[in-house]
């Protein structure tokens, strides 16, 4: 079953990434990613938001403009 995430935090630890994230009870899972990983996630993130934005954001594709 998914859970709600409720924050993260990402921080530099020498050479890595340290990833917390914490989910809606309060229960925080690590990670540790390398540059590239972190970067593969980020491009991940805005290939996905990029997709979804104007569902997001209410855009019409029709509306006239001003």
């Amino acid at each position: 079953m998914s859970k709600t995430l409720n924050g993260f935090t990402i921080t530099r630890s020498g050479e890595e990434y340290l990833i917390s994230m914490e989910d809606e009870d309060g229960e925080k899972t690590e990670f540790v990613a390398s540059y590239d990983q972190l970067d593969l996630i980020v491009e991940a993130v805005e290939e996905q938001l990029d997709g979804d934005e104007e569902d997001a954001l209410g855009v019409d594709d029709e509306a006239e403009p001003a």
